[in-house]
């Protein structure tokens, strides 16, 4: 059972959200959170440190509190929340080495929690329609977030090799979304059209904000070990979320989808990967049986249910050139044509 527990990340909404909730669960004596900067949001009840997993100093911080419980939840999925993706891969994969490295000297450390996401798993045409723990990318993503998560999971692996007298839970998230939250996905479903790969629907997983901090906070004071998928029962496609948010959809080539991703990241509409474009063109599904049969975990929202809870927030939809107009007049290329031949279609939809 948890005594001290620490919690990676806590100045980013999930984190400190777990760290708050834990120290208000009487099973928890302490609760330490760390992160680079602190925290713009309420965390109280959690004695925080600053210090940066990047740096060797966080095994003194590990050692000094006694803590016995590590939570990692500082792998970021989106590079714009930390100023692009070179500070992105440090903090997921050095970080990760940095603190794996901390427990590994630890003689109090005795459980590993990490979150990890569904983005390990890729998307291709070849997927299954349900991929459980044990199944692998049928094509590994190529950069990005996705391929972060790959290594992290690799480092956690060989962290279990070093110290298998060390409980370890790898919790792999489907998207998360509600109302307070913001993401890529989250991003991408508020642009005011919304583009979507022509002649694709792809399936899609949510796990609601509530539901995924409860799993956390399970997982934290549990007992349970290895590999867990985490989704919302059922599944939506892209057309039907577009719906639910009242977006206009424009379909365009999977090809010119990147151009458009990369241009909508410019304006700062929206962050998109290569990799991410090919989860909105094949989708991912996953099995969650170890969820309820593993964790003892059943979430309160479906997949369906947490999407509309977030699409309550979204506001109307708005003519999109007058939003982003300005910022695409003075720019030339193949991308603003795209964008505002795009706009132009949504406007007359």
């Amino acid at each position: 059972m948890a005594s001290v527990v620490l919690v990676t990340g806590v100045s980013r909404y999930l984190g400190g959200l777990l760290a708050r909730r834990l120290s208000a669960d009487p099973s928890v004596d302490r609760v330490v959170g760390v992160d680079v900067i602190p925290p713009a949001h309420d965390i109280s009840g959690v004695e925080f440190v600053r210090a940066d997993i990047r740096n060797p100093m966080i095994a003194r911080v590990i050692e000094s509190a006694g803590v016995d419980t590590v939570v990692h939840m500082n792998v970021i999925a989106t590079p714009t929340f930390v100023g692009g993706r070179t500070p992105q891969k440090e903090i997921n994969v050095i970080g990760t080495m940095q603190l794996l490295a901390a427990c590994q000297k630890s003689t109090t450390v005795r459980r590993l929690v990490v979150k990890s996401s569904a983005a390990v798993y890729g998307s291709t045409p070849r997927d299954p329609a349900m991929f459980t723990e044990d199944m692998g990318a049928k094509r590994s993503p190529s950069g990005g977030f996705g391929k972060d998560s790959i290594e992290v999971e690799g480092y956690v692996r060989g962290f279990a090799r070093r110290r298998p007298d060390t409980e370890i839970l790898t919790l792999r998230f489907a998207n998360i979304v509600g109302p307070r939250i913001r993401t890529s996905i989250t991003d991408y479903f508020n642009l005011p059209v919304v583009p979507v790969p022509l002649g694709y629907d792809a399936r899609m997983q949510f796990v609601h904000e509530d539901d995924a901090i409860d799993a956390l906070v399970r997982a934290t004071t549990g007992e349970a070990s290895g590999i867990v998928n985490i989704a919302g029962d059922g599944v939506l496609t892209v057309l039907q979320a577009a719906a639910i948010v009242g977006r206009p959809v424009v379909p365009m080539p999977l090809q010119a989808a990147g151009v458009v991703g990369g241009f909508a990241k410019r304006l700062g509409l929206a962050d998109f990967s290569p990799d991410q474009m090919s989860f909105l063109a094949f989708g991912r599904g996953m099995d969650t049986r170890r969820m309820r049969s593993v964790l003892g975990f059943a979430p309160r929202y479906t997949s369906r249910e947490a999407f509309e809870d977030f699409a309550r927030t979204v506001g109307p939809a708005v003519p999109a050139a007058a939003i982003v107009g300005d910022a695409v007049s003075g720019v030339a290329g193949t991308a603003s044509q795209v964008v505002l031949g795009l706009l132009g279609a949504g406007r007359g939809r």
